[in-house]
């Protein structure tokens, strides 16, 4: 036992390329709000609900330490899940096309945190990969 328990996601951290472009992506196409910026790391803190998504410019201080930029044959992770509500195919479909942005094939039935539920994937625009996934399907949560 380790005298602790995990409670949930506090943050994830993206390396980027194009630090405006990274930010508009995630709070145009997903909400997310930029609640702080540190220019002196190349540091830029967004709001996903209870938890950050943090983006660091790959040309800052702290993105040189990390060395190459994700690309085709590598990635910074292999993908960030963010449970959204409602989830509604047709509606996010319509809205993620109103910004250029094609999710990789249907709504397909995934697990998670609370269990199976429906879930799209989509690229973000340094090619991080990440999940858009709904509320437990009574159905499916057995």
């Amino acid at each position: 036992m380790s005298g602790f328990t995990v409670q949930r996601i506090d943050h994830v951290v993206l390396r980027v390329r194009d630090p405006a472009q990274a930010v508009a992506f995630y709070q145009g196409v997903l909400g997310c709000r930029l609640v702080r910026r540190r220019d002196d790391l190349g540091l830029f803190h967004l709001r996903a609900g209870a938890s950050m998504i943090d983006l660091v410019a790959l040309d800052g201080p702290l993105g040189r330490l990390g060395g190459a930029a994700a690309g085709a044959e590598g990635r910074n992770v292999d993908h960030l899940c963010l449970r959204v509500e409602p989830f509604d195919e047709a509606a996010l479909r319509t809205h993620l096309a109103a910004h250029g942005i094609t999710p990789h094939g249907p709504a397909e039935m995934n697990f998670g945190a609370e269990g199976d539920g429906l879930s799209l994937y989509v690229d973000d625009p340094d090619g991080n990969r990440i999940e858009l996934k709904g509320p437990c399907c009574d159905s499916a949560s057995g």
